[in-house]
């Protein structure tokens, strides 16, 4: 398996004071390329599929509290929110089942960009409407084909039941809309490293 690698070329003749720097530097690399490796070792096992898993589980679970605890019922725009969160849950369950080649962490890690992706166009969307930006609209229905109607099969989770306005003000003052993007560029900022070092760690 292919591993960051540090050289340090030899110098000989060198004072012992000049030698502190060289050493600090050389320790700092030696650290760095330590955790580049493990990090790649982290990416190329189960672990970081069942975190992902785990991270999309506890978003719904906010999502939820949020909903039966606090009393804001989820609108359209949140419920498509909480698909592609369902999305994200189902890529990382699924990957800790089939084999870890570099076909599948390259298929799967883009299922997680995509959903990130998603998810974060909905917040941006959801922040737009609550801020009175552009002209988008919102509506008191799923608006999902008969065929995907999980609004009908699960009402508990996906059936809107509001209109779009302001979202709840979470962690450090942030509006829910707010907190989704930043989430949501997090969690492709993962993926895109996971896929650029597990493909390069299998070459």
């Amino acid at each position: 398996m292919w591993r960051y690698r540090l050289s340090v070329p030899a110098k000989k003749g060198l004072k012992q004071e000049n030698d502190a720097p060289t050493i600090c530097r050389s320790r700092a690399v030696t650290a760095t390329v330590l955790a580049m490796n493990k990090l790649t070792s982290v990416f190329n096992s189960r672990r970081y599929w069942a975190g992902l898993a785990l991270i999309g589980v506890a978003a719904l679970a906010v999502a939820l509290y949020y909903q039966y605890g606090v009393g804001d019922e989820p609108c359209q725009v949140c419920i498509h929110a909480r698909l592609w969160t369902v999305a994200l849950i189902l890529t990382g369950a699924v990957m800790c089942w089939l084999p870890l080649t570099r076909g599948t962490q390259l298929i799967g890690n883009l299922l997680v960009v995509v959903s990130g992706a998603g998810l974060g166009e909905r917040a941006w969307y959801l922040y737009q409407l609550e801020n009175g930006i552009g002209n988008g609209s919102c509506q008191f229905e799923l608006g999902m084909p008969d065929w995907f109607a999980v609004d009908r099969w699960f009402p508990s989770l996906f059936e809107v039941r509001n209109l779009c306005s302001f979202t709840p003000e979470m962690l450090l003052g942030l509006s829910m809309a707010e907190s989704l993007m930043l989430f949501a560029i997090g969690l492709c900022c993962i993926a895109m490293t996971a896929l650029f070092m597990t493909q390069q760690s299998q070459h």
